[in-house]
């Protein structure tokens, strides 16, 4: 990382903290804004939508989301490890794009399903308010959050291996890996919003609101699911 010798966010004076906090949440803000209107503008576009379902056939979600991952990575590099602040705005933007263009395909179906968009905006509205409950829980309680690291990276691994699995062999894996979902969604949540407090220094916040982007669209994607399933 690029960044050397600087103060955490934890350390600074409470003016500076809550500027960063500020910043942080409000670029969050216009990344799930900016996801909104380029999923709009994805759904508006019949090419765009019969290109993006034509990658949920068999195993082209593996390309697909070999790609995704491909593109995550590249974006989190941009954003975290460089001072560049230009950089940094590539790599978020180049994320918000790659996320709703993945989340085209289920969103379409989430629409097509019912006539309207009453799924999407209770999977939203349940989305925003676990994710201000778990923040709030990291915010207030100040704990440091990182040794959960590791849990994370084992059950996101668990869960790349299920899904590999699912779509080489053909099984559904059901309600219940939805929620093992939610709960690392949950997990990163609390995760990303302690390294915000306890790993970034005040000039990490397009790094800090990704991170947080990154979980928030997990989360959503999986309550979207569920709500998807009950009809």
């Amino acid at each position: 990382m690029e960044y050397q010798n600087q103060i955490v966010v934890g350390q600074l004076s409470q003016v500076a903290k809550l500027n960063f906090y500020k910043k942080t949440y409000t670029h969050l803000a216009i990344g799930v804004l900016a996801f909104i209107i380029v999923e709009y503008l994805f759904l508006s576009s019949d090419m765009i939508v019969n290109f993006a379902l034509s990658l949920t056939q068999g195993r082209m979600w593996l390309l697909m989301l070999g790609g995704f991952m491909l593109i995550t990575n590249i974006a989190e590099k941009m954003a975290i490890n460089s001072i560049d602040r230009n950089k940094q705005y590539m790599g978020f933007g180049l994320y918000i794009i790659a996320e709703a263009f993945i989340f085209l395909p289920l969103i379409y179906i989430a629409i097509n399903a019912t006539g309207s968009v009453v799924l999407v905006k209770q999977a939203a509205i349940l989305t925003i308010s676990l994710f201000a409950g778990l923040s709030m829980v990291a915010m207030y309680t100040k704990k440091d959050f990182s040794f959960i690291r590791r849990f994370l990276t084992i059950g996101f691994m668990i869960a790349l291996g299920l899904i590999v699995a699912g779509l080489l062999f053909g099984f559904n894996l059901g309600l219940w890996f939805s929620v093992g979902m939610i709960v690392l969604a949950a997990g990163s949540i609390l995760y990303q919003t302690s390294n915000m407090i306890h790993r970034y220094n005040e000039e990490q916040y397009v790094a800090a609101a990704l991170g947080l982007f990154a979980s928030l669209m997990l989360l959503f994607w999986y309550i979207l699911r569920i709500l998807m399933s009950r009809d």
